[in-house]
């Protein structure tokens, strides 16, 4: 299972201000293989938990470490605009 490591919530939060274009731009194969995994599987649960009530308690885990619905729902949006799948 995906941890929500230090790094991973500055991803998740860096996703919800930021502009796909301009990430496109600077990603590399590593930056994409760690979304697509990592941060993916994570924005997925996330997805899942708050469309279709499935309980992994990803909401609680980011609403404690201070990602909110809006900024959850702004780091999805930018994730499927870099090709990231999330639904």
């Amino acid at each position: 299972m995906t941890e929500l490591s230090l790094e991973n919530i500055e991803f998740i939060k860096i996703l919800a201000t930021s502009d796909a274009t301009l990430l496109q731009a600077g990603m590399n194969d590593a930056t994409r293989n760690r979304l697509d995994t990592e941060i993916g599987t994570i924005l997925r649960a996330y997805y899942r938990e708050n469309t279709m009530g499935t309980q992994t308690e990803w909401t609680q885990k980011l609403e404690k470490v201070g990602i909110d619905e809006d900024t959850g729902k702004s780091a999805i949006a930018c994730a499927r605009r870099l090709g990231i799948d999330i639904s």
